[in-house]
C-alpha cells in the first residue's frame, strides 16, 4: 500500500455529534459534554491549518509550517521472521501559530493511531503528508507531544525510499528527502531536533542508531532493546538506524574521542585496514576545522553491496557514515580521499546543515575541497591523473560555462541536477576562488567563524557570504554572488591566464569513470 487514507475522530466528539442529532435545540438544554464539544469545535475554527510546505526551491512540497520540532523519540521493533517494523514516533512540537490542523511528512507508513497532547487526534494520509487534526486548536507558543504509532515494510516499493534492506535487517539512507519513509517528521534540514532511539531486535542481531549507546536491555523474550541518544541536534536527512549481524569495534581518536564502527561480523577482519584509518583522518581535519563537533564518529559498512541498494558510495549520517563495504576493501590511496570527504560532512552538512536544499554546495563543495587537499598532500593522483589542487581547479575552471548551462549556477540547483558535479567540484571552484581573493589566512578564519556561528543550526548561502565579508573586512557579496549565481564563469583571481571553454564545445565528463547519480565527488 503506497498511500493509505484514514480519518479517526476523537470518541468524545463522535459521542457529542450523536447526542446533538437527537436533541431539539428548542427545548433541550446542552449537557456539559455537549457544551465542551461545541466549544472545542469553536476553538478549532479560531485557528488555521499549518502550511503543508516550507517552500524549498528544490523540493517545494517538503517540510511543514506552523510549528517547530525540538525532539524526536523513535521506538522501532524489527521482526526477523516477517522482516517488518512496528514503531512509534514521539515528537515534541511548539506551535508558531494557532493550529487547527497541521501536517507531517510521511510516505509508505501504515499509520495506526495519532495522539496530540495525550488526546486522540483525527488523521488523514494524503500523498506524502500526514494531516493531523487535534481535539482542540493548539495555541501559538504551546509545546505539546505528538505520538504516531505505525508499521513499515523496509522492502516496500515506493517512489523514493530511505530503507536499505539487507539479508539480516536494514539500514537507512534518508538524504535528501526520504527520512519520512522511515518515520513521520518535519523532513527538512532547517528544522533540526534532538533524537533518542530505542531499537528492539532479536537477540542474535544488533540495533544501532546515531549518537551514543545509553542502555542495553534483555527483554527476556529472545529480544534485546538498544537505546541511543544524540548529544547534538540532528537533521532528519542525517538519521541512521540499522539492524543486522554486526560487531561493534571501538577505538580511541584524537583527544580521547570515542570512535565506534558498526561492521558486518563476517567481514570485520577484511574491513579492519580501512577502519583503522579514521583516527589519523580526524587528526588531519581537526588541524584545519577545529575540534570534532560530535560525541563520537565511526563507519557503518552496510551489509549490502548491491548497485541498487543506494546510489551513494558513502553517506554522512550523523556520527556514523554509511558505506558500501566493497568500496572500503580497496587500498588507502583509493579510499582515503573520499573517507575525508565524508568526515568533513561532520562539520559542513551535519554540524552546520543547509538552510534549504539550494545550499547543498556548502556541504559538497567543502567536503570535496578538503578531500582533494588531503589527496594531493599525499601525492595521490585524482581521477583525471592530476596531482595538485591548482591543476584540478584549472581543469574545472575550463568547464565552468558548460556546467552552468547544463546544471545551472552552483547555488541554483533543481531536484534533477541537485547532485551534479556543479555542486561538488563547482563548489570547490568557488571556495578556491574565494581563497585566491582573500588569502589563506583570511579564508581559514572565514571557515572557522562560519562553523562556530552556525554550529548545531542551519545556514544559508547568504549567511556564508555575510561571514566572508565580515571576516575578510571587504564586501564579498558581489564577488561571491557572481561565482554562485552567475550564468558565466567569472575571472579567477591570481590566474589571469586561465580560460573557459565555450559552452557549445563538447567537454569530457567530470570524471573518467561511470558514476551513480549522487557519486559526483572528485574524491572518488
Amino acid at each position: 500500500m503506497r498511500y493509505r487514507s484514514r480519518v479517526t475522530a476523537p470518541a468524545a466528539l463522535l459521542g457529542s455529534v450523536a447526542a446533538l442529532s437527537l436533541a431539539s435545540p428548542a427545548h433541550a438544554d446542552a449537557s456539559p459534554a455537549q457544551t465542551d464539544a461545541a466549544q472545542a469545535d469553536a476553538d478549532r475554527e479560531t485557528g488555521t491549518p499549518g502550511p503543508e510546505t516550507l517552500g524549498d526551491s528544490v523540493y517545494p512540497g517538503l517540510g511543514n509550517g506552523g510549528y517547530r520540532v525540538s525532539a524526536y523519540d523513535l521506538d522501532l521493533a524489527y521482526d526477523a521472521g516477517t522482516r517488518l517494523v512496528e514503531a512509534s514516533a514521539t515528537l515534541t512540537v511548539t506551535a508558531t501559530q494557532e493550529l487547527s490542523r497541521f501536517s507531517l511528512d510521511a510516505l509508505g507508513l501504515d499509520i495506526h493511531t495519532v495522539t496530540v497532547g495525550g488526546e486522540t487526534a483525527a488523521f488523514e494520509q494524503a500523498g506524502e503528508k500526514l494531516r493531523i487534526t487535534p481535539a482542540s486548536t493548539l495555541p501559538a507558543g504551546e509545546t505539546t507531544t505528538v505520538v504516531v504509532a505505525y508499521g513499515a515494510d523496509p522492502r516496500r516499493s515506493l517512489a523514493h525510499t530511505a530503507w536499505v534492506p539487507t539479508t539480516d535487517g536494514f539500514a537507512v539512507c534518508p538524504q535528501p528527502n526520504s527520512a519520512h519513509t522511515v518515520f513521520p517528521c518535519n523532513d527538512h534540514p532547517s528544522d533540526k531536533a534532538d533524537f533518542t532511539f530505542r531499537v528492539t531486535v532479536p537477540a542474535a542481531l544488533k540495533g544501532v542508531a546515531n549518537g551514543r549507546l545509553v542502555s542495553t536491555e534483555d527483554l527476556g523474550d529472545g529480544r534485546t532493546a538498544y537505546c541511543y541518544a544524540s548529544r547534538e541536534p540532528i537533521a532528519t536527512e542525517l538519521v541512521q538506524i540499522t539492524v543486522g549481524d554486526y560487531v561493534i569495534k571501538e577505538r580511541q581518536g584524537p583527544h580521547g574521542l570515542p570512535l565506534r564502527d558498526v561492521v558486518p561480523t563476517a567481514r570485520a577482519t577484511a574491513l579492519e585496514p580501512a577502519l583503522a584509518l579514521t583516527p589519523n583522518l580526524v587528526s588531519w581535519i581537526e588541524q584545519r576545522l577545529g575540534a570534532f563537533p560530535f560525541e563520537t564518529y565511526g563507519l557503518l559498512p552496510c551489509n549490502n553491496d548491491s548497485s541498487t541498494a543506494f546510489d551513494f558510495t558513502g553517506l554522512e549520517t550523523q556520527t556514523l557514515t554509511l558505506y558500501k563495504p566493497n568500496f572500503l576493501l580497496q587500498a588507502e590511496k583509493s579510499i582515503g580521499s573520499h573517507m575525508m570527504h565524508e568526515l568533513v560532512h561532520s562539520y559542513f552538512g551535519n554540524s552546520v546543515s543547509p538552510a534549504t536544499w539550494s545550499d547543498l554546495w556548502l556541504n559538497e563543495g567543502h567536503a570535496d575541497f578538503y578531500g582533494l587537499l588531503y589527496r594531493y598532500e599525499r601525492g595521490w593522483t585524482d581521477s583525471l591523473g592530476l596531482t595538485t589542487m591548482e591543476a584540478r581547479m584549472k581543469d574545472t575552471y575550463a568547464r565552468g560555462d558548460q556546467w552552468r548551462r547544463s546544471s545551472g549556477p552552483v547555488a541554483a540547483p533543481n531536484a534533477t541536477n541537485l547532485f551534479d558535479s556543479q555542486r561538488y567540484l563547482g563548489g570547490v571552484l568557488v571556495l578556491y576562488a574565494l581563497r585566491q581573493q582573500v588569502g589563506e589566512t583570511a579564508f581559514a578564519a572565514i571557515e572557522s567563524t562560519f562553523l562556530e556561528r552556525f554550529r548545531n543550526a542551519s545556514a544559508s548561502t547568504a549567511d556564508y557570504i555575510a561571514v566572508a565579508s565580515e571576516v575578510s573586512g571587504t564586501d564579498q557579496s558581489g564577488f561571491l554572488r557572481d561565482w554562485l549565481y552567475g550564468t558565466k564563469t567569472p575571472r579567477m583571481p591570481g590566474h589571469p591566464d586561465w580560460t573557459v571553454t565555450p559552452a557549445t564545445t563538447t567537454l569530457r565528463t567530470p570524471q573518467n569513470r561511470p558514476s551513480a547519480p549522487h557519486d559526483n565527488s572528485a574524491t572518488l
